[in-house]
């Protein structure tokens, strides 16, 4: 929706698509304030600033009169959204205990993922209303979710936990010391670049180029998001289980395969149905591999931080390596797209993922790394 809402100010495909990207370079740019309000004021006052900031952007938004305001108003929004993404980060890590860090995350990725698939579908529903109508609803869908958090977080008690002030604060430095933080700042990058970027901006190119047909590319994403979904159904209850180790690695394993082959899917060979089942198995499978890795690396990062510090700069740090990857990803796999064809840019960002698994070969189990030392009775 929000590139076509770009276009109707008259500006070419290249200016819509920096739209989509104006919200995560605010979102890259802001982390470190991001995680420094939470340090200072805590977990509940960000989370509810954070929500009403990106509801306030999206009003403006659909009211924008020029695409310079449109620009302004969506990056904008990136601010806030990287305010309660990472004060919620800060709460699990506080309130989930270490043996139920992976269900929990697991939990929270798939409350995101399904309001990202049921998002765009409503919103396709609300265009016959005007491009500007999905804005107003969202902006409002935010307003109601801001009264939520408000009243199931303690409502007038919104100010940091009595115990804010005696627990140290972990800082990036202190945190870089750790092995398993290092392996999860480069599988990180290699996530966004390849899930939030790459994946978003790029698959939906190949897929019209399999098919050039409206539902293909929207048929792609949705695949992926099933698999992912229905991984993380398991793979909370495998983190907390089996380790957070062995799940990232096998996810960016998967992950790489995948997308290695996903230019296979445009094989002179192949007919255009072969091609699109092809592209679509490949899609879920990817998925599949984002589903191993997303709880695991939240619960890693938990780990590190453990529910004895504040952590507001190391949890927006590993926040600001996906932003990265996905502001990145994109353009270079384009680049190559561009210069090499399909088949070569999905090859590097397998490779791309293979470098965040290898990451992790020198690493430490997380949940034994960082175990809290026992108690002395």
């Amino acid at each position: 929706m929000l590139p076509a809402y770009a276009r109707s100010f008259d500006v070419g495909v290249a200016a819509a698509s920096v739209i989509v990207s104006a919200f995560a370079f605010f979102r890259l740019v802001f982390a470190p304030a991001g995680g420094m309000l939470v340090a200072r004021l805590g977990e509940r006052p960000v989370y509810l600033l954070g929500l009403l900031i990106v509801a306030l952007s999206s009003f403006a938004t659909a009211f924008a009169q020029s695409y310079g305001q449109l620009l302004l108003f969506r990056g904008l929004g990136g601010i806030g959204s990287t305010m309660f993404t990472v004060s919620a980060m800060a709460l699990l890590v506080r309130l989930a205990p270490p043996t139920a860090r992976g269900r929990v995350s697991s939990a929270y990725g798939s409350a995101f993922l399904i309001g990202g698939m049921v998002g765009p579908v409503l919103g396709g529903l609300l265009a016959g209303l005007g491009l500007r109508a999905p804005f107003i609803v969202y902006g409002v869908a935010l307003v109601i979710a801001a009264g939520v958090v408000a009243v199931g977080l303690g409502g007038a008690r919104l100010r940091p936990a009595p115990d804010r002030a005696s627990r140290p604060t972990m800082t990036v430095r202190q945190a870089l010391g750790s092995p398993v933080y290092r392996a999860v700042l480069v599988s990180g990058v290699a996530n966004g670049w390849t899930n939030f970027g790459v994946r978003m901006a790029v698959l939906p190119l190949l897929a019209a180029a399999v098919l050039d047909r409206p539902w293909v590319a929207g048929a792609v994403l949705a695949v992926g998001a099933v698999g992912t979904a229905g991984t993380l159904q398991l793979s909370g209850r495998w983190v907390d289980h089996l380790g957070r180790r062995p799940l990232v690695i096998a996810g960016l394993l998967v992950m790489a395969a995948s997308f290695a082959l996903l230019g296979l899917a445009l094989h002179p060979a192949l007919s255009t149905t072969a091609g699109l089942t092809v592209l679509l198995g490949l899609s879920l499978t990817s998925g599949i591999g984002a589903g191993l890795v997303n709880p695991a690396q939240q619960a890693s990062v938990a780990d590190v931080v453990g529910q004895d510090h504040n952590g507001g700069t190391v949890l927006s740090t590993f926040q600001m390596s996906q932003d990265g990857g996905a502001i990145v990803g994109p353009v270079l796999v384009g680049l190559v797209a561009d210069q090499l064809g399909f088949a070569t840019a999905f090859a590097v960002t397998g490779l791309i993922c293979l470098v965040g698994a290898m990451a992790w070969l020198r690493a430490p189990e997380p949940m034994v790394h960082h175990a809290p030392p026992p108690s002395r009775d």
